[in-house]
């Protein structure tokens, strides 16, 4: 197998700068390793992953509803199996959004799913759905690409891309055009459907990428739906020149800066509580330091992923203007969207009654999602036990939510800094904002003494909360074109 820095070639890698050098010094011909590692994810051991799955039979009989029609439980459930509580508060929710009676016919569901899963180029989430339409023998020539599906689902694709990349951007006219009487109009009831599904699978496309997800091999390949894997290496995993054994269990320097660097960052959470008891900052000095971290975030990520070379889709059948991706919320020299206050327009407030009232229950099921990911700590940090991690997490959620241009009043933005590195912040924007581009290198890079179980709860986190209809865009619009309840 020959490797290629050419952006044109068939080459599925993701390549950063200094591989490209390496690539290019190397021998026509070169052999390399297989880009994915056997089981259910290239970044997580498979059997650190079958030891720590502990699924109790409720959760057995959940998996045995949802997914026998495939005949085995899929490489995704396996990995967030490594927390059973979240794992079957996710597939309640899932269940009852693709499958349970609902304003949407069930085809439309998984055509939704597929729209949204390829936004960001998730051809695992893709094929599974793509194999759900097979099932269903329905429409079957919607499978071709975008232009062969009725004009009614062809005009989600504006608030499809919005929600995928720059939910801010979203207004009530977006909403207005498709609930307006016409030939092609929704009803308020199916456009929430809609609108949830598309906002749960970008979402879930963040957790596929962000946790490695090996693709699903489909040993009859009976739809003749070749699945396509980016693979979450980069060329630095896979070239001797660059390769590090991140073995935890050695004395390296690297594992030895790794524990210095868990003890630092505890001891900093120990003293910004103490500090919180001794001094709370006031109500101007916590908006100057969201603004700073607002900036701030501009320069994460960018020159770590412009120099990327990214592989053509292989799902763009199934998607419009490829092209429109992420944007920072605050972009250097341009005029800026305001800031949305979390408290104007919150989940709790004014998303969940909305949401309850015009899709019956699902309300209640999104709302146990949120709350069991936000909740989700075994109280401990690596080795340390009963380690109460409320800050840490607290931090991450505002972290994701300010670069979507979301502040909370009540927080100090100065813990953000003092508690993730940037090589964490590198992977969180990757994740969050363009989780196609996520390498094995970049999770490998933080929490390095962290378990991998670990390591997911943050993958938890981020998907359930910094990519969901959590965001203000989302329910501001709704709230202003739904009529009060009388």
């Amino acid at each position: 197998m020959s490797f290629s820095a050419d952006s044109t070639s068939p080459n599925p890698f993701h390549m950063c700068n200094i591989c490209q050098k390496v690539i290019r010094k190397k021998e026509k011909g070169v052999r390399v390793p297989r880009p994915f590692s056997s089981g259910p994810s290239a970044f997580i051991p498979k059997e650190e992953i079958v030891e720590a799955s502990q699924v109790d039979p409720l959760t057995e009989q959940l998996l045995a509803e949802a997914y026998s029609p495939l005949g085995h439980v899929d490489h995704l459930t396996q990995v967030m199996g490594l927390h059973p509580h979240y794992l079957e508060s996710f597939l309640h929710s899932q269940f009852y959004l693709l499958r349970m009676d609902g304003p949407l016919p069930l085809h439309c569901r998984h055509y939704i799913a597929i729209m949204a899963a390829a936004r960001h180029q998730c051809s695992f989430l893709v094929s599974l759905h793509v194999r759900e339409f097979y099932r269903m023998g329905v429409c079957l020539d919607w499978l071709k690409g975008l232009q062969y599906i009725p004009q009614r689902l062809r005009n989600l694709n504006e608030i499809n891309k919005l929600l995928a990349h720059r939910p801010w951007l979203i207004t009530k006219e977006h909403i207005q055009n498709l609930v307006k009487t016409g030939e092609h109009s929704w009803s308020l009831a199916e456009l929430v459907h809609a609108v949830v599904i598309l906002a749960h699978f970008h979402a879930l496309a963040s957790f596929v990428f962000g946790s490695g997800i090996n693709p699903q091999v489909d040993t009859q390949n009976a739809n003749g739906f070749q699945a396509v894997y980016i693979s979450n290496y980069c060329t630095c995993d896979l070239a001797s020149d660059h390769h590090l054994d991140r073995d935890l269990s050695s004395t390296s320097p690297e594992t030895t800066d790794s524990v210095s660097e868990l003890e630092a960052l505890m001891d900093r959470m120990k003293r910004l509580q103490q500090e919180r008891e001794e001094d709370e900052a006031s109500q101007e000095e916590m908006a100057t330091r969201f603004e700073k971290e607002k900036k701030e975030s501009l320069l994460v990520g960018s020159g770590d992923l412009e120099d990327e070379v990214m592989p053509t889709s292989k799902v763009s059948q199934f998607v419009e203007d490829a092209t429109f991706g992420y944007q920072d919320f605050a972009r250097r020299g341009e005029d800026n969207p305001p800031t949305f206050r979390a408290q104007d327009y919150s989940w709790e407030d004014h998303g969940f009654s909305l949401v309850n009232r015009l899709y019956s229950d699902i309300g209640l099921l999104l709302d146990d999602k949120f709350r069991t990911a936000c909740d989700l700590t075994y109280y401990n940090m690596a080795s340390h036990e009963d380690v109460d991690t409320t800050m840490l997490r607290r931090a991450l959620f505002n972290y994701v939510h300010c670069m979507y241009g979301i502040r909370y009043d009540d927080y100090d933005y100065g813990e953000v800094n003092q508690l993730l590195e940037r090589s964490l912040k590198v992977y969180i924007k990757t994740v969050t904002c363009y989780p196609e581009r996520t390498t094995r290198r970049m999770y490998d890079s933080y929490w390095r003494q962290f378990r991998h179980s670990e390591k997911i709860v943050l993958q938890d986190c981020c998907s359930s909360f910094g990519r969901s209809c959590l965001h203000q865009s989302h329910i501001q619009p709704f709230a202003v074109v739904v009529p009060p309840q009388s």
